[in-house]
């Protein structure tokens, strides 16, 4: 019986996943392609559909059983039994990281229409626990200059940018400009 004042809890959680999430981590990664890539490419290029979906789950199944580094992990959100989201860890690989102190966040995404329920909060407090876990004591990752969403969202969670920056060329030479955030692991 729930105490008096409180309805139902929603079932939700963070779990590090299995080979059989693939196809559900690769749907939640190609339905917030056209946001990551808003800007970058036309939308009509933006890679959809079955087919691609296929692709990806393969990438991410081979990924989760054989990671290369016992430090690389992928987390998922879950509502229920169903995916929502997922992140990336990972030992930093940037050439001023140290690889035994640095841990990297090397993506965090939930699906469009379960934003705004607590479960990108839930996945990075996971992979901040995760990286804590695998012993790492800072923590890094990269975001797009422009996206102030993501950007605000880490920040308020206590990440800052350490001053670090690049430049990736994407398809047809577009350019992203990229910012490094970091955040002392307790």
């Amino acid at each position: 019986m729930a105490a008096q004042g409180t309805g139902p809890t929603a079932d939700v959680s963070v779990r590090v996943a299995w080979a059989d999430d693939a196809a559900a981590v690769a749907r939640v990664q190609v339905a917030t392609w056209p946001e990551q890539y808003a800007g970058l490419v036309d939308p009509a290029d933006v890679p959809s559909g079955p087919e691609v979906e296929e692709r990806a789950a393969e990438v991410w199944r081979t990924s989760m059983v054989s990671p290369g580094d016992a430090r690389n992990r992928v987390l998922v959100a879950l509502e229920r039994n169903r995916v929502v989201g997922f992140a990336v860890t990972a030992p930093g690989t940037d050439p001023d990281c140290d690889p035994v102190a640095d841990g990297e966040l090397l993506e965090i995404c939930v699906a469009p229409d379960d934003r705004r329920l607590g479960h990108g909060s839930r996945l990075l407090q996971a992979a901040a626990d995760t990286l804590v876990a695998d012993r790492f004591t800072r923590a890094v990752t990269w975001l797009r200059a422009e996206d102030d969403v993501r950007r605000r969202f880490l920040t308020e969670a206590g990440w800052a940018p350490d001053q670090a920056h690049r430049e990736l060329e994407g398809p047809g030479g577009v350019r992203a400009k990229q910012v490094r955030l970091h955040t002392a692991l307790a």
